[in-house]
């Protein structure tokens, strides 16, 4: 054989060896890699589900059953109304009396106080405000004491104008003479409580020089949640020596001090969603302190609620006066004094109803005057100021408030919905 084939076939061959040594082996058969160990890991936790929305606070104690009624809050105007805008004429009153627009320009307003000036203050709800007027004669201007505050109500004491609001209790001492003051912050005296659903106040000093306050409940229909809601307080006028004087009261707003007696006569909303026609609003009379007055297990003249229970719900419940009408609103309660009216008048009380918004009808947007004897016995209502509704077509225009009697007798009535505050007079013709 040649050398030089034989030589040539050897390379070949240990060429093709080394070729087939370098290949990789199937995977089968392959040799397994290591792999760095990787450190355990928690598996993430899965998202918070979103809290299913809660209904608004009037909503609250709604059956499944009213699930789509299109009952809900009547809206506050809260703009400035003209005089020439409010349908005056519509008005009616019993023979003799006259009703005329005195002041407009104050959205919203709500009770109103008179200084020894003649300046008179006057809270809101909505728009956080508190007014001045000032009487000039021909005409009455305003302007806004203080602003966005939440829910304030007003009330002077001995020259000094006391400011309450659902976080914010503050003094102005002598702002009929220096409207510039600053004010004297007392809130920590108080003691409020925080929630603000029925939160919003009526102020009264009493015939004891005490500052008479109401913190109602923080719903429509509940256990209340700590026992500092649903009654009457009186403080001294810094804010010391608390009582509670007054509980089971689910939302007053507006009371006046009879007076002979000198004993607290009060009115108190009814609750929601039990029908157009119950529980009514009552009048209640504060005989001693102490009392209870049946929320939340009982209302009007006995009525017991269906969500909230217990046995005997009504024992030991001091029941009202007298009913005033289902969901009206009776808000303003005053014992006229003066020598204007008729004598039929004199210690009568007039109650001004805001008027319906739970209730298919509407009921209230009015002013009825109340008859009692002095403890209470015997009460009748009857009509005295009609015409800020149309029964027809159930509709309303004016939702009067509270009240303030003039030194010469007159009877000043606020309206809420127009920022208005009337005038009603007496004349014998």
């Amino acid at each position: 054989m040649n050398p030089l084939l034989t030589l040539a076939g050897a390379m070949l061959a240990a060429l093709l060896a080394g070729c087939a040594t370098s290949e990789a082996p199937p995977p089968e058969t392959a040799a397994p890699v290591a792999v760095p160990a990787q450190p355990a890991t928690a598996a993430a936790p899965a998202p918070a589900a979103a809290p299913a929305p809660q209904p608004p606070a009037w909503q609250q104690g709604r059956p499944a059953a009213m699930a789509d009624s299109r009952l809900a809050p009547l809206a506050g105007k809260n703009t400035v109304t003209p005089a020439s805008e409010i349908p005056l004429s519509k008005l009616k009153l019993p023979r003799g009396f006259k009703v005329e627009v005195w002041s407009t320009g104050t959205p919203g307003i709500r009770a109103i106080t008179r200084g020894d000036s003649g300046k008179v203050y006057g809270g809101t709800r909505g728009l956080g405000r508190v007014y001045e007027i000032t009487d000039k004669g021909g005409e009455r201007t305003s302007r806004v004491v203080v602003d966005k505050l939440n829910q304030p109500a007003a009330t002077i004491h001995k020259g000094s104008l006391y400011v309450m609001a659902i976080d914010k209790v503050l003094r102005y001492d002598g702002i009929e003479s220096n409207p510039g003051v600053a004010p004297v912050d007392l809130t920590a005296n108080f003691k409020l409580p925080p929630q603000q659903h029925h939160n919003w106040k009526y102020l009264r000093f009493g015939p004891d020089g005490k500052l008479y306050v109401p913190f109602g409940a923080p719903c429509n229909i509940c256990q209340l949640p700590t026992q500092e809601y649903a009654q009457i307080r009186r403080y001294n006028p810094d804010g010391t020596g608390m009582e509670v004087i007054a509980t089971g009261v689910r939302n007053t707003q507006g009371f006046d001090f009879h007076p002979v007696t000198k004993e607290l006569w009060f009115t108190d909303h009814g609750r929601d969603w039990m029908g157009d026609d119950s529980p009514e609003d009552e009048l209640n009379r504060l005989g001693r302190p102490g009392q209870f007055f049946g929320f939340p297990y009982c209302h009007a003249k006995g009525v017991v609620d269906p969500d909230i229970k217990k046995d005997n719900p009504c024992a030991g419940v001091t029941l009202p006066v007298t009913t005033m009408g289902a969901h009206a609103a009776n808000m303003g309660a005053h014992f006229y004094t003066g020598n204007m009216f008729p004598r039929e008048y004199k210690n009568a009380l007039f109650v001004a109803r805001k008027g319906s918004w739970n209730r298919t009808v509407k009921n209230g947007f009015d002013v009825v005057v109340v008859r009692a004897s002095n403890d209470g016995r015997n009460a009748k209502v009857s009509p005295f100021m009609t015409g800020f509704a149309d029964p027809q077509a159930n509709t309303f225009w004016g939702r009067p408030a509270y009240f303030l009697q003039m030194p010469d007798g007159a009877l000043l009535v606020s309206d809420e919905q127009n920022g208005a505050i009337y005038r009603i007079s007496y004349s014998r013709r």
